[in-house]
């Protein structure tokens, strides 16, 4: 996906008043949030343009900003606030365009904050082209990314409404099974192997039949043409994962 993230919504006039001015029963503002989110965009449009191909670094102001909105979308209203002002379509923008590893960890952050609660992880879920990514950024090599992005998977396949649909995403996507295999087998991030390993035995406790086709599957021809060394196997995974959290 390469496209820009389209502003949020016009915020609106004339409020200057501070209650007008605060997100439900917050303190936090919404003409600072409208405005952060917009200088996000601004700040990834413009980076691109300048440089396509080398990494983006993140001024400390406004990573401090970033992950203050990162905290703030733990609360409710400011969740449902900023599913209204289009948050998702314009986190999943950044992070097509994003070539800071610490950037797009921000952004699945917020995103994961975002989703949980039912409401917003419902309206969430139902983006196809957030979720296509989501799923492939489980392959990243940024392992807090990795980190990041599994617990807003699990945050939603943990949520009823919406799991059936995150399960048939899975399936569908075979990298995801090849991509958590090759964390559990190769990292040594404590963290990441728990939350990654809390994922997996969701997804087994909720479908049986993909347990079953993940611990069975096959070398296919393709892996063995294309990268043999890849093919992994769920319980020598499962035994290396479990060395590095003793």
């Amino acid at each position: 996906m390469d496209r820009n993230p389209s502003p949020p919504p016009n915020a609106g006039d004339g409020e200057e008043d501070g209650d007008l001015d605060a997100i439900g029963d917050t303190v936090y503002s919404k003409h600072w949030l409208f405005s952060t989110l917009t200088r996000l965009i601004h700040m990834v449009t413009e980076q691109s343009e300048v440089d396509s191909e080398g990494q983006m670094q993140l001024l400390d102001d406004d990573e401090e900003d970033l992950c203050r909105v990162w905290d703030m979308a733990m609360d409710k209203d400011v969740a449902g606030f900023l599913q209204e002002f289009k948050a998702t379509d314009i986190l999943l923008g950044v992070i097509a365009k994003s070539r800071c590893p610490r950037l797009t960890e921000i952004c699945v952050g917020i995103l994961g904050n975002i989703a949980c609660f039912p409401g917003t992880c419902l309206t969430l879920s139902q983006n196809e082209d957030l979720g296509a990514v989501l799923l492939l950024l489980l392959g990243d090599a940024d392992p807090p990314t990795i980190l990041e992005t599994s617990r807003l998977l699990l945050t939603c396949v943990s949520q009823k409404d919406v799991c059936s649909l995150w399960l048939q995403r899975i399936r569908q996507q075979t990298s995801v099974r090849s991509n958590l295999l090759f964390v559990m087998c190769s990292s040594t991030n404590t963290d990441l192997l728990e939350k990654v390993g809390e994922l997996v035995d969701k997804l087994f406790d909720l479908d049986e039949e993909l347990m079953t086709s993940w611990i069975t599957a096959q070398q296919n021809e393709e892996e063995k043409e294309g990268d043999g060394e890849r093919h992994l196997e769920m319980a020598s995974c499962l035994l290396e994962a479990a060395k590095q959290l003793r």
